[in-house]
C-alpha cells in the first residue's frame, strides 16, 4: 500500500489473477479511477484502491502496459492525478523455437573446402530476444547415411550455416554417395539448459561433382600464327567471387600463360617446341582475403611439333678414307645429319641423295648413299689413285619440307701391301742398373714402310713379342719418323730377372692386303743385362701393431719383427728412437745391413696399451662438506668419486657407508648418477664440530677395486650466505 504516485511494476507473464498494489486515499478523495492499456486484464477496486490482475499477462501479446490512476471526490472530481502506472511484462521461456521450413535442401560440391558454408537453416523463437529464452543454438542430431566415424558435415551453432567438415571435404564423392539427410536440431536457452525447448528439421544435401578440376593435357602447335592471347582452357571454382591466379612450377625467364578472372587460361605468345617442348604450371583460386579456396590445379601443356627446322650437317666437311682395293658395295662411311624437329616423327625424318661427284672419273656414279641411313657405299668399282686421290660429293639431305647440301670428301689411300722392315735384325745388348727409373729410354730402333706416308698403311706399331711376359718394357713410336723408343715400363729387379732376351716386331694398324704377310724382316732382337745394386733391407711389414696390457711383466716377448736383404746379406736389428703419445707407444724400428756398406730401413711399431683397473677410487674434494648448525633436517651435500684408470665406456661408482652402527645411525647416502651421490644427516642432534664419515667407494671395474675413505664433514654456524663463519 501507499499514497497515489507514479509507479512501475515488473510482472512475470502467465501468473494468473493477483493483487499488485493498494493506493491509499487522502480526503476529500473517496475513490479511484484507472485508464489506459488495461486490455481487460488490469483493474482497480474504486473504493479500496486495489490494483489487480484478473488474468495472465502475455509478453508476446504486449510487453508493456501504460496506465493512469486518479483519485476522485464524492462528486467525481479529480483530487489527484492522473499518475502514470507502467507495468512491464517479464518474459518467461514459454515458446519453443520453430524452423521456417520443415525440410531444407542444398547442394555441395565435391572437394569444397572445410568450413565453407553452402546453405543455412533458420529458426525463430517468439520469446524476448533480449533474454536467453530466444537465444538459439543449432546442432546436427543425425547423419544418414554415416559411413565414417566422423560426420561429413558441420553446422555453425549460432548462424545455422552448414559446411563440409575436414572429413567431408576429403571423402564427399557423388560417385560413392550423392545424397545425404541431416536431422538438424535447434534449442533455445542457447542450448545451455536441460529445460530448453527443442525443434528439429530434415536437411537433404545433394553432392555434385566438383567444378574445380584440372583439364586434360593441353596440346598447342608451335609457332602458331593466331592472334594472341589464345584461349586454351577454362577452370571454375566451386565458390563464387574468387580471384584466379597462375604460379609456375619451373623457374622460367617468362611464363607465356595468363588467366582471366572468369577462369579462362590463355597462351600469350607463339611457342617454340625446339626452345621448350612442355610446360607445367599451377592455377589457384583465392578469396578476397588471399586465402586459397581450393587445392592448386596442375596444368600440363605439350607443344606440338611442326616441320620448321631444316636438316643440319653434323660436320661442315665429312672426310672418308677408302683403300684403293676396297671391294664393290663396301660400306665406306656414314654421312651424319640432324633435324631439331621432334625425334621419331616425319618432321625429323631425313633422306639422303648424291647430287654431284667431282671428278667424274673413271665414271660419274662411283658412289651410292642409302636413302634412309646416309651410309655411303661403292657402286661396284674399286677406286684407283691413278685416276684421282680425292673425290668431292654434294649430298642432298631433305626432311620433306627443307633441303640442305652436305659436303663429303673421299680420300683414296694406298693399300697396305708393304710390310715394315727393320734397319737392323739385331740391336745387340745394353747393360743397365736395376734401379734405373721407370720411363727411361734405353734404346732407339727404326723400321721403314714404303706405303703411302701418314696413313694407317705406313704407320708402325712396335711391340715386344717375346721375352717380356710382365710388360716390363714399352715402345713408343714417333708419328713423323716411325722411330721407336724402348722405355722401362715397370721397376727392374736383378734378383728376379737379371737378363731379358727381347724379340720386337713391327706392324701397321691397317690390315695387310690378301697375299701379303709379316715375316722375319719385321722382327729384330735385343738383349738387356741388369747389374745388381746394393739395396736396403726390407721389413716384412711396413707397420707392426700389437695390444699389450699396461701391467705386462718386464722382458715379456711382445712380438717378432723380421726383415730380410734382397741380396741375401745378414740383417741385424736395432732400436733407433721412440715416441709416446697418450696410451699408444710409437717405435721407429731400424734395420742395419752388415757388409761393406751399411743400408738402413725403417718400420713403425705401434703398441696399444690396454688399461688395467689398478687405481683405487677416491673422493673429489674441490670444496669442503659442511652443514649449518643447528641441523634442521632435509639438508644434503653433493659428493663425487673418480679414479685414475681409463673409463671403458663411462665411469660407474657405488657409494655406501661403512658398516658400523654409529655411522649408519647418523648419516645416509643416496645415489645421484654414476659419479655423484648425496650425503645427508639422519637427524638434527648434531654438535657444532667436525665429523669423520667413513665411506666405501667401489669402481665396479674388472676386477673391482674398493676404497674406504674418511670424509670430513663440518657442522658449523653459518653466515647469512649459508657458509661457515
Amino acid at each position: 500500500t501507499g499514497p497515489l504516485k507514479d509507479m512501475n511494476f515488473s510482472i512475470p507473464e502467465g501468473g494468473g489473477v493477483r493483487i499488485l498494489y493498494q493506493f491509499t486515499s487522502e480526503p476529500p478523495a473517496v475513490r479511484f479511477r484507472l485508464s489506459g492499456d488495461t486490455d481487460g486484464i488490469i483493474g482497480i477496486a474504486p473504493e479500496k484502491g486495489i490494483l489487480y490482475l484478473n488474468g495472465s499477462l502475455d509478453w508476446e501479446t504486449k510487453p508493456v502496459h501504460r496506465l493512469q490512476v486518479e483519485s476522485l471526490d464524492i462528486n467525481g472530481n479529480v483530487v489527484k492525478g492522473p499518475y502514470a502506472v507502467t507495468i512491464y511484462v517479464e518474459d518467461i521461456n514459454d515458446n519453443p523455437p520453430e524452423f521456417d521450413q520443415t525440410v531444407y535442401s542444398g547442394v555441395v560440391r565435391q572437394n569444397s573446402r572445410p568450413g565453407k558454408t553452402f546453405m543455412y537453416v533458420h529458426a525463430t523463437d517468439r520469446d524476448n530476444p533480449a533474454t536467453p529464452h530466444a537465444q538459439l543454438s543449432y546442432s546436427i542430431l543425425h547423419h544418414f547415411p554415416n559411413p565414417y566415424q566422423e560426420m561429413l558435415f558441420q553446422i555453425d551453432n549460432a548462424t545455422g550455416g552448414i559446411s563440409p567438415s575436414k572429413m567431408g571435404s576429403y571423402y564427399l564423392d557423388p560417385q560413392k554417395q550423392d545424397t545425404f539427410t541431416l536431422v538438424v536440431s535447434v534449442k533455445d536457452m542457447a542450448g545451455m539448459s536441460a529445460n530448453a525447448f527443442t525443434s528439429s528439421a530434415d536437411v537433404v544435401i545433394f553432392v555434385m561433382e566438383s567444378l574445380w578440376k584440372a583439364p586434360p593435357t593441353i596440346h598447342i602447335r608451335e609457332n602458331s600464327t593466331e592472334v594472341h592471347p589464345v584461349n586454351i582452357t577454362q577452370v571454375q571454382s566451386n565458390e563464387r567471387d574468387v580471384i584466379y591466379d597462375i604460379f609456375e612450377k619451373e623457374k622460367l625467364p617468362r611464363l607465356p600463360f595468363s588467366i582471366s578472372q572468369s577462369g579462362v587460361v590463355y597462351v600469350t605468345e607463339p611457342l617454340d617446341r625446339e626452345e621448350k617442348d612442355t610446360y607445367t604450371f599451377f592455377v589457384v583460386a583465392k578469396d578476397k582475403q588471399g586465402e586459397l579456396v581450393d587445392k592448386p590445379l596442375q596444368i600440363h601443356v605439350i607443344v606440338e611439333d611442326i616441320n620448321d627446322n631444316p636438316p643440319v650437317c653434323q660436320q661442315a666437311l665429312t672426310v672418308i678414307e677408302v683403300q684403293e682395293n676396297e671391294g664393290g658395295a663396301s660400306n665406306i662411311g656414314t654421312l651424319f645429319a640432324t633435324d631439331m624437329d621432334k625425334e621419331n616423327t616425319l618432321n625429323s625424318r631425313l633422306r639422303f641423295k648424291i647430287k654431284s661427284q667431282v671428278p667424274e672419273v673413271p665414271t660419274s656414279n662411283l658412289f651410292y648413299i642409302q636413302q634412309e641411313t646416309g651410309i655411303l657405299q661403292l657402286t661396284g668399282h674399286s677406286l684407283r689413285k691413278f685416276y684421282a686421290s680425292n673425290y668431292s660429293l654434294k649430298v642432298l639431305v631433305t626432311d620433306g619440307a627443307f633441303e640442305t647440301i652436305c659436303d663429303v670428301e673421299v680420300h683414296v689411300i694406298d693399300i697396305n701391301d708393304q710390310i715394315p722392315i727393320f734397319e737392323k735384325s739385331d740391336y745387340g745388348s745394353v747393360t743397365i742398373a736395376e734401379n734405373v727409373p721407370v720411363g727411361t729410354v734405353i734404346l732407339e730402333i727404326q723400321a721403314n714402310d714404303r706405303d703411302e706416308p701418314a696413313t694407317g698403311s705406313s704407320f708402325i706399331i712396335y711391340q715386344v713379342k717375346e721375352g717380356d711376359p710382365n710388360n716390363t718394357f714399352i715402345i713408343d713410336t714417333d708419328a713423323d719418323t716411325n722411330r721407336g723408343f724402348v722405355k722401362i715400363n715397370k721397376a727392374l729387379d736383378f734378383e728376379t730377372t737379371p737378363v731379358y732376351n727381347l724379340v720386337i716386331n713391327a706392324t701397321n694398324p691397317e690390315p695387310l692386303v690378301p697375299g701379303v704377310q709379316y715375316n722375319s724382316s719385321s722382327l729384330t732382337l735385343f738383349k738387356v743385362f741388369l747389374t745388381n745394386v746394393d739395396e736396403p733391407p726390407v721389413f716384412l711389414k711396413p707397420v707392426y701393431k700389437e695390444e699389450v696390457s699396461e701391467d705386462i711383466p718386464v722382458n715379456t716377448l711382445v712380438m717378432t719383427v723380421e726383415a730380410y736383404d734382397p741380396e741375401g746379406d745378414s740383417v741385424r736389428k736395432i732400436y733407433a728412437q721412440y715416441l709416446t703419445c697418450r696410451k699408444i707407444l710409437f717405435l721407429q724400428k731400424s734395420c742395419l745391413l752388415v757388409g761393406s756398406r751399411a743400408q738402413k730401413s725403417r718400420a713403425s711399431l705401434i703398441l696399444q696399451l690396454i688399461d688395467v683397473n689398478d687405481n683405487l677410487p677416491y673422493l673429489v674434494t674441490d670444496y669442503p662438506a659442511f652443514f649449518c648448525y643447528p641441523v634442521r633436517g632435509g639438508e644434503k651435500t653433493l659428493i663425487q668419486a673418480t679414479d685414475a684408470d681409463e673409463p671403458w665406456f663411462f665411469p660407474k661408482f657405488t657409494f655406501s657407508l661403512a658398516d658400523d652402527m654409529n655411522t649408519r645411525n647418523n648419516w645416509e647416502i643416496s645415489k645421484v648418477n654414476a659419479t655423484h651421490a648425496y650425503l645427508s644427516p639422519k637427524h638434527s642432534n648434531f654438535e657444532e664440530k667436525t665429523y669423520n664419515v667413513p665411506i666405501i667407494l667401489n669402481d665396479n671395474g674388472k676386477p673391482p677395486l674398493e676404497n674406504k675413505v674418511n670424509l670430513k664433514v663440518n657442522i658449523c654456524k653459518c653466515s647469512s650466505e649459508k657458509s661457515c663463519f
